[in-house]
């Protein structure tokens, strides 16, 4: 398979030296999508494992003006008591007022630091993995020792964007296929064309004692050839496209999106990614001659 002899001047066909660059193009893509699908996949698997044991129960200002903070702190210990007592959790505390404002400093700027703005207190509550909470009854519980106290499920909204994340993976797969699909057909057009260019020398192959496997071995190695050097481009164009977008999210302020980096496992994957671009190339290159010198010999 990787002789450099070859009795058929390979070389000299006009299409098989846009082969590289359209497979270039291919990797280039895939290893856009395979890049999606791993970063996805990593932040379902964070954001699954952080917060599908978290709840988070929001305390509001009082209406009145007068002891607000104290009647504030009343309502928290109550609320603390009554999650603390609830099968299935795990630890409950009150978050600190400094945290809060920080949270919201982002948003208000020094407007988060004034003493008169009104807060709510947030209590972040740590649930038994797997714990199956009525988080109907625990609210209706919490309201009556808190007036206007509200639950925030975080399970509810994680399965929803996990639902949507999967979408998203399954969509990204899916062009993946569909790449590899599309190298295939171009490599099986161009195979094709390569035996209609050079079927009298495969003739006179044949009649010199040669097997078509023998034939075929020349084009699944020059297959191979092109698919690894149109591979190599590809992700060098990808690497530089992945490193200005992860750069781009970082800059971006306030977690709205997931972490873009890759780790190295995921690097080495993307690192096979021409290999195996070249190696399904060359597969479809021997089968197609195969196929081909079987009808036309």
């Amino acid at each position: 398979m990787f002789s450099r002899r070859s009795d058929i001047p390979l070389d000299r066909d006009a299409l098989s030296r846009f082969l590289p660059w359209l497979i270039a193009f291919m990797v280039y893509m895939a290893s856009l999508a395979l890049a999606g699908v791993l970063v996805l996949h990593a932040a379902a698997g964070r954001w699954d494992k952080g917060m599908s044991t978290t709840m988070t129960v929001q305390i509001p200002p009082p209406a009145e003006a007068g002891g607000a903070a104290a009647n504030q702190q009343k309502q928290v210990e109550k609320a603390l008591s009554i999650l603390r007592s609830t099968p299935g959790v795990v630890h409950a505390e009150a978050i600190e007022e400094s945290r809060i404002l920080a949270l919201l400093e982002p948003w208000l700027g020094t407007l988060a630091g004034e003493g008169d703005l009104p807060l709510p207190r947030l209590i972040d509550v740590e649930l038994v993995t797997g714990a199956d909470i009525d988080v109907k009854a625990l609210s209706l519980r919490l309201a009556a020792a808190a007036p206007g106290a509200a639950v925030d499920d975080h399970r509810l909204w994680l399965d929803r964007m996990i639902r949507l994340i999967r979408s998203v993976e399954t969509l990204a797969v899916a062009v993946l296929a569909l790449i590899v699909m599309t190298t295939a057909g171009t490599v099986v057009f161009t195979t094709r064309t390569g035996l209609a260019i050079h079927q009298e020398a495969i003739e006179v192959l044949h009649l010199i004692g040669a097997q078509d496997t023998y034939v075929a071995r020349q084009f699944a190695g020059r297959a191979l050839a092109l698919g690894l050097r149109g591979g190599v481009i590809g992700l060098g164009l990808a690497v530089p496209t992945l490193l200005a977008i992860g750069s781009l999210a970082e800059s971006l302020e306030g977690g709205l999106l997931p972490d873009f980096s890759l780790s190295m496992g995921n690097w080495a994957v993307l690192a096979a990614l021409p290999l195996v671009v070249a190696m399904i190339a060359m597969f479809t290159a021997r089968r197609t001659v195969l196929r081909n010198l079987s009808r036309m010999l």
